[in-house]
């Protein structure tokens, strides 16, 4: 319990069968880091008070452990407060009842959440392929270094799993795991976000804000689509990379980071670095230890465990009781091309788990689901559909491995973006074989 009055709630606490540490707001953190917690009751007086700050870093700090706000009875404060951390809102004046299963229930929803990622819910993880034993084994020896580390590979493959599986991994676990995601904001707020602000270094910054940087001391950043950022900030970032040293905004005091960086992106930095979109010095200082992730396509032996564990959790999401896929579903599912990856997948089974009977689901259930997503056109179909355009000429067969071979370069060099490099990964082949085809069919 954080408060300034502490004995004003010790009784009822106990009464309840709740262990209570109290602690000052200046000492909370330190006693959050000596002491298990399973939840923190903050007291504010509202959504301007000066210890909300203290609730960005709790929530920061210790993204799992609850927040309970005892504050006042104001709906603009309610929403703020939550938009800051908190995991409920007790108004004042408080019930002492509504208080205890208020934090009650925190405690119960966040040990639930621990135990199914106990479980193993971090379905993009889950496979025993070749590709992603490479994978974890990789996480294992950059984890316990202190590099930056850039996780690259499509969307959909699992990025910021991987970087959360880094920061567990690492020495500094129990340390703050801080996302930014920074092709969701503009310049401007980037550069806030990052670094912080003092009071008055811009209209309507009438407190000093401690940016991502500074909430992640000790802990991990984690720069998801670094590839998006533009100039201006490549060059802050690539400073904070260097010296580990930043500014807020508006301020003139040098700070230090102590941060983990690990940081993500599908785009193909060589290419942006070529035409300049993208700083060479900064590339390099990213990617000290790159780390590929496999689309699902190149680990298909992988497809009928994610998609046994995603049908076992949406089933019991949803209150479905036991809902199974049966061995021609899983053969149909691992046919398909899944150009969106596990993220792709797991939708699919989540909507198939919803719009079907308890039971075992069969191929048809596979195919009438696939018959609904129209915009990702299965490996299956694009068969069914030449075949029956064919049927009524005959091309002889050289004629028609050529052009098979043809569409293939065409959807390679469309997939990887006209990169040759990805495109020769993703058809097996050498770059040298590669660019002798493109030559030969008139694609160079």
């Amino acid at each position: 319990m954080i408060d300034e009055r502490p004995e004003a709630w010790g009784d009822l606490f106990e009464q309840a069968a709740l262990k209570v540490v109290h602690a000052t707001p200046d000492a909370a953190l330190d006693a959050l880091g000596r002491a298990r917690v399973d939840a923190v009751l903050l007291a504010l007086s509202g959504a301007d008070d000066p210890r909300r700050e203290l609730l960005g870093r709790i929530a920061a700090r210790h993204p799992s452990l609850p927040v309970v706000v005892l504050g006042p009875d104001d709906r603009l404060a309610h929403e703020a407060l939550v938009e800051a951390g908190a995991a409920d809102l007790v108004p004042l004046p408080a019930d002492a009842e509504d208080l205890a299963q208020a934090v009650a229930r925190q405690v119960a929803f966040a040990r639930r959440a621990a135990a199914s990622q106990d479980d193993g819910a971090t379905g993009d993880l889950i496979g025993e392929s070749r590709a992603m034993g490479a994978v974890r084994e990789l996480i294992a020896k950059a984890a316990a270094g202190k590099a930056t580390i850039l996780v690259r590979g499509e969307s959909g493959t699992g990025k910021e799993l991987v970087a959360r599986a880094l920061h567990a991994a690492s020495d500094r676990p129990g340390g703050p795991f801080v996302k930014v995601h920074c092709a969701a904001l503009p310049d401007t707020l980037l550069e806030s976000e990052l670094f912080g602000y003092e009071k008055g270094a811009f209209t309507g910054a009438s407190a000093r804000k401690p940016g991502r940087v500074e909430l992640a001391e000790g802990g991990t950043l984690f720069l998801d689509e670094i590839g998006d950022i533009t100039a201006p900030v490549q060059v802050k970032l690539l400073r904070l990379l260097q010296d580990r040293a930043f500014e807020r905004l508006g301020g003139t005091k040098t700070l230090q980071a102590d941060v983990r960086f690990v940081a993500a992106t599908h785009r193909d930095l060589e290419r942006m670095v070529k035409s300049g979109e993208f700083r060479e010095d900064l590339f390099y200082r990213l990617s000290v230890v790159p780390l590929w992730l496999p689309p699902l396509r190149a680990r298909r032996s992988d497809i009928a465990r994610l998609a046994t564990h995603f049908c076992a959790t949406f089933a019991a999401a949803n209150g479905k009781g036991e809902v199974t896929l049966g061995p021609d579903a899983l053969t149909l599912l691992r046919k398909e091309r899944w150009p969106g990856n596990v993220r792709q997948l797991q939708n699919f089974i989540e909507r198939l788990v919803v719009l079907s009977e308890p039971g075992t689901l069969g191929a048809e259930d596979v195919k009438r689901e696939l018959r609904q997503r129209q915009p990702f056109v299965t490996e299956t179909a694009t068969v069914a559909q030449t075949s029956a355009s064919l049927a009524s000429e005959v091309i002889p067969l050289q004629a028609e491995v050529r052009r098979a071979e043809r569409r293939a370069l065409e959807r390679a060099l469309a997939q990887a973006d006209d990169n040759r490099s990805v495109a020769a990964k993703l058809l097996g082949i050498s770059r040298g074989t590669l660019y002798n085809k493109l030559q030969e069919h008139g694609l160079s």
